[in-house]
């Protein structure tokens, strides 16, 4: 299959063309459809290569259009002139394959949409397009789309998200005028699942109640499933927990497919160099250190303890956290003990477990069992990593020694 994107080099296009690259490279191979070449339209390209594109085309992608023009005019000109420019190549070179056209929520023309000149050119393009496809017996896909974010997505332009990922990310502050306002995202790994639906022939029509995609398999729009509906106060505060997690470590709830995990990639997308890496509190003394790597509110920490060779660490138990050890490199022997005695007054008998990173195996340590990991060797270190059911509370800390071999 022969592709064409126009406006290839703006938010979606380029989170599309990389898409259908990835396809054509076999390095995605999850889609049901094969990928020939891409063709890639933008601002730079010419009304030459244009004819050519859509000469060979077997679908059509037309992301090309105008946001922040300089003047009024420029609307037109860019959301509808191109369009049918577009469709009179494809018109000229007798093509009838399917053709995709990405329009907005505010073609509606409803509510705080009303008036916009940004949706009358985008409307025009609507009804241009679906009178091509009338005319020509062709398979139109207009889409309405909501409000846009992702990586690459140009801040300080048209989405309220990219500037705020930016600006967080950068140390820069935002302007929220209310907090209450909310609005009617879309995620871009979203809409690129919707688009390569599209091109399967799997695309989801409706038609739209005001602003609003009712489901209709026969609709003559089409509309990407899976939107989220966010205040601006939570989009801010949910930045600020992701801003603030290199000094607390704590990860911020990101259940899958939630709002949450889609934003904070997001986020990361914007963060400069400078950023990327940040220092942790080694707890160091001559046994070696422990340092907190991350923690999250509902599902504990994730630590690593080195020990030096010969150290035994560790000798405590605990009523209620449990901790899973992974010894990643070296040669141990992890211990546990029941606390308490038998029925004869006998101490429970130690388990050992003896451990080594040429293969990797969890240790569960158990509660009321006191436990502790010794490194067997004389010259390496003994590198753990170390789950825990519960972030570590200084005023609770349950915690407390014994010896396991006493």
């Amino acid at each position: 299959m022969k592709i064409l994107v126009t406006g290839a080099s703006g938010f979606v296009g380029r989170n599309l063309v990389s898409a259908l690259e990835n396809i054509r490279d076999k390095k995605d191979t999850t889609r049901n459809i094969q990928v020939e070449c891409v063709y890639q339209y933008d601002r730079k390209s010419t009304s030459g290569e244009l004819m050519d594109y859509c000469k060979d085309a077997d679908f059509v992608f037309n992301l090309a259009g105008v946001n922040r023009p300089k003047k009024q005019s420029e609307f037109m000109e860019g959301n509808y002139e191109f369009a049918d420019t577009l469709l009179d190549a494809l018109r000229k070179n007798n093509n009838r394959c399917p053709v995709m056209l990405a329009s907005s929520i505010q073609a509606a023309l409803t509510g705080r949409f009303a008036g916009s000149d940004y949706g009358k050119s985008k409307l025009a393009g609507e009804e241009l397009f679906f009178k091509y496809g009338r005319s020509n017996g062709v398979n139109v896909l207009v889409y309405r789309f909501p409000n846009l974010f992702g990586k690459w997505c140009r801040p300080n332009y048209n989405s309220a998200v990219a500037t705020f990922c930016h600006n967080i990310a950068n140390g820069l502050p935002i302007q929220v005028n209310d907090r209450n306002t909310e609005l009617e995202l879309l995620y871009i790994d979203d809409l690129i699942d919707e688009m390569i639906a599209a091109l399967e022939g799997r695309e989801h029509r409706c038609e739209f109640e005001d602003t609003t995609a009712v489901p209709d398999v026969n609709g003559r729009y089409c509309y990407a499933p899976v939107t989220h509906h966010v205040t601006l106060g939570e989009i801010a505060d949910l930045l600020d927990s992701f801003s603030e997690q290199s000094s607390t470590l704590v990860m911020p709830e990101i259940p899958h497919g939630s709002f949450a995990k889609k934003l904070y990639s997001t986020y990361l997308s914007y963060l400069p160099e400078d950023r990327i890496m940040y220092p942790l509190t080694m707890n160091s003394d001559e046994r070696g250190s422990f340092t907190e790597l991350l923690k999250t509110r509902a599902c504990g920490q994730i630590s690593v303890n080195i020990s030096k060779p010969g150290i035994t660490k560790g000798q405590h138990w605990h009523n209620s956290k449990w901790e899973i050890f992974y010894v990643v490199s070296g040669h141990g022997l992890i211990q546990e003990r029941k606390i308490g005695r038998d029925k004869d007054g006998n101490l429970y008998p130690v388990k050992n477990y003896e451990v080594s990173g040429d293969k990797i195996e969890a240790i569960q340590m158990l509660p009321g069992y006191t436990h502790n990991i010794i490194n067997l060797s004389e010259t390496e270190d003994l590198v753990t990593v170390m789950w825990a059911n519960e972030s570590f509370d200084r005023l609770h800390p349950d915690t407390f020694y014994e010896n396991v071999d006493d």
